[in-house]
């Protein structure tokens, strides 16, 4: 009898299914959080798109600049949603990028990345790697962006996401610790926030990577079995890891793997109890919410 090609073979609802086929059935239609460029704004937002042959695009985030010549540090954000869903323009993701950049006096990039299943997994690291590369490319203050090259201190900048986002921004960091950067960008430190490093016998990895033997064989998604990881391009890690996190394990193997490796710097990890996966979009305003925030933005405005 002749398999069924509408066969669910991950669901993820109420977001998405994905069926034997590889077709994606999307149960929620994209929404987009509202820019604002009024320069009084505690934030101002905008959308570049830094690869017109892809689409792949990016939305910045500026504080109130007080100063005309002021100089601020850059995060590079990259979204979660695994692999699958979600975009730099989510209102969830908007509101929570907005906050870090009034709290921190930060210029954000966030990426907005081309998903899977409808495009390669290898994609989403490629983009965000893409998109990394287009900061740097303001470092001489002649790139695209008139923000960047306004505003952007290179002697300060982090990389971040969470969940798969977080997993991606490993990857970057990764990679950078391999490329020649310019002398004038010093990569401070990587956050991690709920991120994803593997589940036994993932049914949506296999999925999105049918040909590979399982997560954990997946450098990208294992990154100490990287022999990169010892390069790694940052001096510090922020691991912020939530009790009842069905990714957790993964996260403590990384965190104390990283720990005993050849990687030469700093790590850290705040656990919230009580609480799952990405708790903080959901009630942003609750006790513990405000507290991982806080973390957050300790981490990126001490002294290094």
């Amino acid at each position: 009898m002749a398999s069924n090609p509408k066969e669910i073979v991950v669901d993820m609802t109420p977001y998405f299914v994905i069926y034997k086929d590889g077709s994606i059935n999307r149960f929620r239609p994209s929404e987009n959080a509202p820019l604002c460029d009024d320069p009084l704004a505690p934030v101002r937002s905008k959308d570049v798109i830094i690869q017109p042959e892809t689409g792949v695009s990016v939305r910045l985030f500026l504080p109130k600049i007080t100063e005309p010549k002021q100089k601020i540090p850059v995060i590079i954000y990259i979204h979660g949603g695994a692999f699958c869903i979600g975009s730099a323009r989510s209102p969830v993701f908007h509101n929570f990028i907005s906050n870090v950049v009034e709290k921190a006096n930060f210029i954000a990039v966030s990426v907005d990345y081309r998903l899977a299943p409808e495009n390669p997994f290898s994609t989403t690291y490629d983009d965000s790697w893409a998109a990394f590369q287009w900061v740097l490319s303001h470092v001489n203050g002649k790139g695209p962006d008139s923000w960047i090259n306004d505003y952007a201190d290179f002697s300060k900048v982090f990389i971040g996401g969470e969940s798969a986002g977080a997993n991606i921004a490993n990857d970057v960091a990764v990679r950078a610790g391999v490329t020649h950067l310019d002398s004038n960008v010093k990569i401070l430190g990587l956050i991690l926030v709920h991120p994803y490093f593997g589940i036994e016998n993932d049914p949506l990895y296999k999925v999105l990577c049918p040909t590979s033997g399982g997560s954990f064989e997946d450098p990208r998604v294992n990154p100490l079995i990287d022999p990169r990881l010892k390069s790694m391009a940052c001096k510090k890690v922020l691991f912020l890891v939530a009790e009842k996190d069905f990714l957790k394990q993964g996260t403590m193997n990384y965190y104390e793997g990283l720990k005993k490796s050849e990687w030469n710097g700093e790590v850290e990890v705040m656990e919230t109890k009580g609480e799952g996966h990405c708790f903080h979009f959901y009630n942003p305003m609750s006790e513990k919410a405000v507290a991982l925030m806080d973390k957050l933005v300790d981490f990126l405005k001490q002294e290094y």
